[in-house]
């Protein structure tokens, strides 16, 4: 009889990103080196993931973090945190040590829901922010044999039939959620909004015709593809490539875009240095062929702003979100439910 040995899973994490950089080893000759802090990172640095594993974010998060990874020599462990719309992981790593070895995620959210009381910090002030990344696709979508054949049609049933179209997003107050209600408001149209722990739960009731739309990011895309769902409309400012059949909301007469780009940072104080070599090795990753292949399967529009720029963009997005807040009477929305 053989003997096993077996490998405990600390090991077994360093050994899958030893065999990850082993596959992406080419990465040294391409991408120029990046600036080092002394004795960093002399240990595998944590990811917080503020989703649950699969979704779109997930993916693109564990595809930089392998690049990263290689880069700094050492593994980065993705840990996912999910809950509370991004809110657990995010408030998490606000709370974290600012070493370098706990980073993350920051979802753009936050700076909605610092402001509707739905977590306790300032993103302007309570992070060190590495790099913004890419976008999402996000997305109307019914099923194939819906009697919504068009957007127009939606809109048309749904002034006659105030209240009745139902859609399903991943959390009250989330981009989703308040994307279809930028929309509603827009169109001078009422829905009923159906609020999911997340995407996945979402799509399985459209799916399964408990639910007459799906608002959400690209989750719907292998659906629309194998003519089992049909969309009705994205909301970036152009056409997807894949997906160019779809006209935007802005290109039906709707000024609303939503992108909700993904950023990674770290805990406020952090060390210059460190900083520094994680914003060379992000900015490396995303420019990364490994990044973009992964970017493009998933509908991800590379989105690139160094930490200093990221900070900036947070600031004039914590600003729009003041003003989206009073407009829709989001407070009272979630008082709602």
């Amino acid at each position: 009889m053989h003997s096993i040995t077996r490998i405990n899973p600390q090991r077994r994490r360093l050994l899958t990103g030893a065999v990850a950089a082993a596959s992406t080893g080419v990465l040294a000759s391409v991408i120029p080196g990046i600036t080092r802090a002394a004795d960093y990172p002399q240990r595998p640095i944590t990811f917080i993931c503020p989703w649950p594993v699969g979704g779109t974010a997930d993916q693109s998060m564990r595809a930089l973090c392998q690049v990263a990874g290689t880069l700094l020599k050492q593994a980065i462990v993705v840990e996912n945190r999910a809950g509370a719309s991004g809110m657990i992981g995010t408030k998490t790593l606000a709370q974290a040590t600012p070493d370098g070895y706990t980073i993350g995620q920051i979802p753009i959210s936050v700076t909605r829901f610092s402001q509707l009381g739905m977590v306790q910090l300032n993103p302007r002030t309570d992070f060190t922010f590495l790099a913004r990344t890419s976008g999402q696709t996000f997305g109307i979508a019914v099923l194939e044999q819906s009697r919504f054949t068009s957007l127009q049609d939606m809109v048309a049933y749904a002034r006659a039939n105030p209240g009745k179209v139902t859609y399903a997003h991943a959390g009250i107050g989330g981009a989703t959620h308040v994307g279809m209600e930028e929309f509603a408001m827009a169109a001078g149209i009422q829905f009923n909004a159906i609020a999911y722990k997340g995407g996945s739960a979402a799509l399985q009731d459209v799916m399964g015709g408990q639910v007459d739309m799906l608002a959400d990011s690209s989750s719907w895309a292998p659906h629309v593809e194998a003519k089992k769902m049909r969309l009705l409309a994205t909301w970036g400012a152009q056409r997807p490539p894949r997906f160019a059949d779809a006209p935007t909301l802005k290109e039906l007469g709707y000024p609303v875009v939503v992108e909700a780009p993904n950023g990674i940072g770290a805990p406020k104080g952090l060390d210059p240095a460190i900083e520094k070599t994680l914003r060379d090795a992000f900015r490396a990753a995303v420019e990364s062929p490994q990044f973009k292949q992964v970017a493009e399967r998933i509908d991800a529009p590379i989105m690139y702003l160094d930490g200093p720029d990221y900070k900036t963009y947070v600031s004039t997005v914590y600003d729009q979100e003041t003003h989206l807040i009073e407009r829709l009477k989001l407070k009272a929305l979630l008082q709602q439910g």
